[in-house]
């Protein structure tokens, strides 16, 4: 692996010999970018991924020199995906250079991919609001190219953190509506009970009962087949424990739908959110008596 360090060395001197010599403008860059490009080469075989991302931004600089607003992009996304390894900082500064660069030459899909790929890091480090920032621009993006399903995607991320950062209406919204979009199309209709169910536990945890009987009336209306699902069920038994602030129906709704369909981590949480404060509610009382 040190040879290929050491390989990588000598390219990236002749390269920065060929910028700092005499030549004609636009083939100096083009000798250099060449150079670059091997070395960078180098590291990434040796997993050496800072001094490839580091090269990766130098060969960027060169093709920005030649006016190649799409070579530089892709080399700016390059150096993006060798920094991914070790520094996430400048992973993010690197495809945020690539997303805006490819969206000033109009390649709104890659700028997309790329805008994704930056919530995506976010996410994983637990940033939601940053993650929530970037799915939304991607989402923005995705539409505008009409790909629907990738921007749905995105829609369902931001209101799935938004629910975790207790923004439940803008989580209904975006369930509310991708629900509306998928009874239009017969592939993604199954999917509209799922959706409905999400919207409907982040109406529990807003604690409204009176907004919840009419989420699922209005339910109804959208699609006339959900009163017959569990997940119709599920909601109608768990509105009613919150009315009758009844903490024990509420758990064992939640077990007998939880016995045939395994309720995920993120439903989990929010319907736990709820029980504690059917249980604050029910104690208060108790205090009272």
């Amino acid at each position: 692996m040190s040879d290929q360090i050491a390989k990588g060395l000598e390219f990236e001197k002749k390269a920065e010999k060929k910028l700092s010599g005499w030549g004609l403008f636009g083939s100096k860059y083009e000798d250099a970018g060449d150079l670059f490009e091997k070395a960078a080469n180098c590291y990434k075989l040796a997993k050496s991924w800072d001094q490839a991302g580091a090269v990766y931004v130098k060969l960027a600089q060169c093709h920005l020199k030649m006016d190649s607003k799409h070579e530089s992009a892709n080399a700016y996304a390059d150096a993006g995906h060798a920094y991914k390894k070790t520094n996430t900082k400048e992973c993010i500064a690197c495809l945020e250079q690539a997303l805006n660069m490819f969206m000033e030459i109009g390649r709104l899909s890659m700028s997309a991919r790329y805008c994704k790929e930056i919530a995506e890091i976010y996410e994983q480090e637990q940033n939601l609001e940053q993650a929530i920032a970037y799915y939304d621009k991607a989402a923005d993006l995705f539409q505008g190219e009409e790909v629907t399903t990738s921007a749905n995607q995105c829609k369902q991320k931001i209101a799935q953190f938004s629910a975790q950062l207790e923004q439940y209406q803008k989580a209904i919204e975006i369930y509310e509506e991708i629900a509306k979009q998928s009874l239009n199309n017969n592939l993604l209709k199954y999917g509209v009970r799922g959706h409905l169910l999400n919207a409907g536990i982040c109406q529990l945890c807003k604690g409204d009962v009176v907004a919840i009987t009419n989420a699922l009336e209005r339910y109804q209306d959208l699609d006339p087949t959900f009163s017959a699902t569990r997940e119709y069920r599920l909601l109608a038994d768990l509105a009613g424990a919150v009315d009758e602030e009844d903490v024990m129906k509420f758990t064992d709704a939640v077990k007998e739908f939880d016995s045939m369909t395994k309720l995920d981590e993120w439903k989990t949480t929010l319907l736990l959110r709820v029980k504690l404060l059917l249980k604050a509610k029910e104690e208060e009382e108790d205090d009272l008596t």
